[in-house]
């Protein structure tokens, strides 16, 4: 098993451990101890299923040893009496005004406040779900039990821990400072390891019995109908299930259904043209067969009695080195060499084996994703979450959800509270799985909370009524859907460079790690940071009938002014907000400094492939900075799961004094759309190499009802071989601000819109015409009519959205 060792740290330097006859505690950092207790004094040095890490400088403390014994650092005062651990025995004080309750801790009693980590599955939920634990509390401090975790032995395999009872356990106390707490979990427990560029692109899986002719067919009406995918699904159907040679439930299987894929390598040669890679379920717990086209050779390797006619099943075992060695390199390798680029782990049978801690799920996501490494490979599963450590095995399969609004509102807290645990990369069943009613409102709701997830995988189960192909639902639901996985393409620039680049925070963060202090950031719990430059509101309730506007109340920070990338209006920050929403609508915006490369493509392709052109979002305002990071094994020309090349990147900077875009970047189209900006500026001028080229730019101005812009696209003169670079410049003069825009154009189409009595559109447009150019008196004579909050809000929402803006334009 030599192949499966992996790096890792797990002795602390001696002079960070105080030690006695049966305890041991460790100073990870100023922030984290780590603290053991075992009645026979034996402590334990290898890496765990979290702690991997554990040699790191040791910080400042002071250590008082008497009849108690007493560790001091900046941040912490720990009790001990040397006794067996216990509420009574062990206590720790907190320094610092970010421990806002002033509670010690007692061990064995609870962490208050904790902010939550995430769940093994999602499986049969409809609505909320216990949470768990993460290493983040509004209290300043968390502990995690790691007493009873797997080991890994160092040679390649894992260990069980030392028999009897004992304690270890980490204590992280970091305040309110939750971006620092996270950073030291993944110091100890590993980092969260980059996912290739495809995963990021939308996903097709059903459960449902494709033929494969059938599967290639309907890739081919995706692609006509101008929806991008980037993985295809084969969900158990793909071997035999219900065939009479199967002599058990179906569930498990590693054969070739030959009446549904009569040949696989022809049908992984069309779905790799069509640029998909293609993942496969597998429930492993049924075993190997002898019916299984591997039982052979699984069995010579196994040394397995094969002589009797009943040919006994070789039984799943992870615990036994060598079966996992069989069943890794032949009888998964056999089926990977015909049409399997990574595997789907659905493990639905517990944490039990015949080895006490060693949890199935862990053995099996730990191995798998090493060996999909091999041989220069980005290693990736999807898989279900094992517990504290599982973030360094992507992609995380949260489950079969119920189809309902319950379902949907929960899931993007559900997401970013995993955050809390370092678990970035979920990916759920978008629209849902079982159960429920048809709703098309919810599933295009659903569709857009996935485009604004770590992982994009629409799914089903195999009722003939379930299936989540846009055009088989309503024109409106199935434009917006459409529209949106259309979005989630040409995301991929961005989310590619953050998942490369900023590796050490999950993509998808809670408003608390930006703004801890602020009450209002913890009364949003579905509302996130998507990477650096993006902030979404996600909508989870149905629409009102009389305005087919869907609305959610949300927050917006105190980072200067926001606009919506979809819309293009402007909003104060720092200040509580309704959104209202049509279907094809949803808040999704980006602060002053933000910058936001896109694929320049309107109708980007399969495969998430490096586009030839880019089209670049910035928000004026602030200083900003973005790069654009791309491997060359994912140029169109050179894709077929290669090993990785050379990696180029572009980089962009915007200082806002100056109002200059300036960067290096890659030879290619490219599209600078500077949002809320419709005018020329009078000093506006371009440069290429340090070449004026303000002439040869093709520069337009965008105004209401497209999203209001100014457009500078460069073209270079000869084809694109992404082997240049260019040094560009665009000045747009000192200290450019986003336009103050008129809502008149927008308020007019809310009321003609609506569907209410005329006379009460008069009343509505009145309050708006009367108010003498001021918001605030808009504002009164709107809530004085008495009307409901869904036909009011939409109006109020666009009045003050920006409190530079006076009602400038309205005519009869």
């Amino acid at each position: 098993m030599d192949k499966y060792v992996f790096p890792t740290q797990p002795k602390a330097n001696p002079v960070a451990v105080v030690q006695g006859p049966t305890y041991r505690f460790t100073l990870l950092n100023a922030h984290v101890i780590r603290f053991e207790w075992a009645d026979d004094g034996q402590f334990e040095d290898r890496a765990s299923t979290f702690a991997i890490n554990r040699d790191f400088p040791v910080p400042d403390f002071r250590r008082i040893d008497g009849k108690e014994l007493e560790i001091l650092t900046d941040n912490f005062h720990l009790s001990y009496t040397k006794e067996k651990f216990s509420p009574e025995s062990l206590i720790i004080h907190f320094s610092g005004k970010s421990m806002k309750y002033g509670t010690p801790w007692r061990f064995g009693t609870p962490t208050d406040f904790n902010l939550g980590g995430t769940a093994r599955t999602l499986d049969g939920i409809d609505g909320r779900c216990d949470m768990g634990q993460g290493v983040l509390s509004k209290a300043g401090y968390a502990v995690i039990d790691d007493s009873k975790s797997m080991l890994f032995d160092g040679n390649g395999f894992v260990a069980p821990r030392i028999p009897g009872e004992r304690y270890d356990c980490y204590l992280f106390s970091y305040g309110r400072d939750y971006k620092s707490a996270i950073k030291a979990f993944y110091a100890i427990s590993g980092k969260q390891p980059a996912v290739p560029r495809y995963v990021l692109g939308n996903w097709w899986s059903r459960y449902y019995a494709y033929h494969q002719d059938e599967y290639t067919r309907l890739m081919e009406k995706f692609d006509a109908n101008g929806i991008p995918l980037s993985v295809a699904v084969l969900d158990m159907d793909w071997h035999y299930v219900s065939d009479d040679r199967v002599p058990h439930a179906g569930w498990t299987g590693y054969t070739w259904n030959r009446k549904l894929f009569p040949d696989p390598k022809q049908f992984a040669s069309e779905m790799h043209e069509m640029h998909l890679k293609i993942t496969l379920n597998d429930h492993p717990h049924g075993g190997i067969h002898a019916f299984e086209d591997g039982y052979q050779e699984m069995a010579a390797f196994l040394e397995h009695d094969t002589s009797k006619n009943d040919k006994k099943p070789i039984l799943f075992d992870p615990t036994n080195p060598k079966f996992l060695e069989a069943y890794l390199g032949l009888l998964h390798r056999r089926i990977e060499n015909e049409a399997c680029d990574f595997w789907w782990v659905d493990w639905q049978q517990g944490p039990y084996s015949k080895i006490p801690g060693f949890d199935p799920l862990w053995l099996l996501n730990h191995f798998q994703y090493l060996d999909s490494g091999r041989e220069g490979r980005t290693p990736l599963i999807f898989s279900r979450y094992g517990g504290p450590g599982s973030h360094r095995y992507p992609i995380g399969f949260s489950g079969d959800t119920v189809v309902s609004w319950a379902s949907l509102a929960f899931q993007p807290e559900f997401t970013a509270t995993a955050s809390n645990i370092g678990y970035g990369w979920w990916s759920h069943d978008i629209g849902g799985h079982i159960r429920g009613i048809r709703d098309d409102e919810l599933l295009a709701r659903w569709t857009q909370l996935g485009v604004f997830s770590p992982v994009m995988r629409l799914h089903s189960t195999s009722s003939r009524w379930m299936s989540k192909e846009p055009w088989l639902y309503g024109e409106e639901c199935k434009r917006a859907m459409t529209s949106f996985l259309q979005v989630r393409h040409r995301l991929v620039p961005y989310l590619y460079t953050q998942n490369v680049l900023v590796n050490d925070e999950p993509l998808v963060q809670p408003m608390y790690w930006s703004y801890p202090n602020h009450t209002q950031a913890y009364e949003a719990p579905n509302q996130y940071f998507f990477g650096t430059e993006i902030l979404v509101a996600p909508i989870v309730e149905p629409r009102n009938r009389q305005t087919n506007l869907a609305s959610v109340k949300a927050w917006l920070p105190p980072r200067g002014r926001f606009v919506d990338i979809f819309a293009g209006t402007v909003y104060d920050g720092d200040r509580g907000v309704t959104f209202y929403r049509p279907i094809d609508g949803y808040p999704v915006l980006a602060p002053e400094g933000s910058i936001i490369p896109l694929d320049g493509d309107s109708t980007p392709k399969n495969g998430c492939l490096n586009p030839s052109a880019i089209e670049v979002l910035v928000v004026v305002g602030q200083d900003g900075q973005a790069s654009i990071v791309e491997e060359a094994t994912d140029d169109r020309f050179n894709w077929n799961n290669q090993p990785l090349g050379s990696r180029r990147e572009s980089k962009i900077n915007f200082a806002q004094q100056s109002g200059t875009l300036s960067g290096t970047v890659v030879k290619r189209r490219w599209t600078f759309r500077f949002l809320s900006m419709p005018a020329i500026p009078p000093d506006f001028k371009v440069t290429i190499n340090g070449d004026d080229r303000t002439e040869d730019a093709f520069v337009k101005v965008h105004g209401y009802p497209a999203i209001p812009c100014l457009s500078v696209t460069l073209n270079p003169s000869t084809p694109v071989s992404f082997e240049d670079e260019w040094t560009i410049s665009i000045q747009l003069g000192s200290n450019p601000e986003l336009a103050v825009l008129d809502p008149t154009p927008r308020l007019e189409d809310l009321i003609r819109q609506y569907q209410i009595e005329f006379m009460m559109k008069d009343k509505l447009w009145n309050a708006i015409e009367q108010a003498n150019s001021r918001p605030g008196n808009a504002i009164s004579s709107l809530l004085a009519l008495g009307c409901d909050e869904a036909i009011v809000g939409p109006l109020i929402e666009l009045v003050a959205a920006d409190s530079r803006v006076s009602i400038l334009s309205i005519s009869g």
